[in-house]
């Protein structure tokens, strides 16, 4: 299976940069919830016209 050369699928690199990226929301999302005093779903329903 290590010599699939088939960009599709859960390769080892898709993986990869899927986690790296997941880790980068977390940390920007703690971030703005820091900076901001309020969580995800208080940023969201402050910005959309309910």
């Amino acid at each position: 299976m290590d010599n699939q050369k088939s960009g599709i699928g859960f390769t080892d690199f898709a993986e990869t940069w899927n986690g790296r990226l997941a880790m980068i929301g977390f940390v920007l999302a703690l971030a703005t919830e820091a900076l901001t005093g309020q969580g995800i779903l208080g940023q969201i329903t402050s910005v959309l016209p309910f």
